[in-house]
């Protein structure tokens, strides 16, 4: 004889509050920046993005850094407005 198993609505109820809260951890930033400017591979772990993709949001003018020495420098308002967008 074959068991089933039924799913009730506050199955259903705790699916929901459970895909929010995952969804909630998904689009919040990693973390508060602190510092006004930040290095390229800070903001990589930040965005958690590949130097390519980086390099992309630099070129469609997304990001607007200062290139000091070799290193490139993001404001870190413009990395929390990429968050609001």
């Amino acid at each position: 004889m074959a068991s089933f198993d039924f799913i009730t609505k506050e199955d259903l109820e705790m699916l929901r509050v459970q895909l929010m809260n995952d969804f909630r951890k998904l689009i919040e930033p990693k973390k508060k920046i602190l510092k006004e400017w930040i290095k390229g591979n800070e903001v990589r772990k930040i965005l958690s993005i590949s130097p390519g993709s980086l390099q992309n949001l630099r070129i469609n003018g997304l990001l607007n850094p200062k290139k000091i020495g070799g290193t490139w420098y993001y404001r870190t308002e413009e990395i929390e407005a990429l968050f609001e967008k």
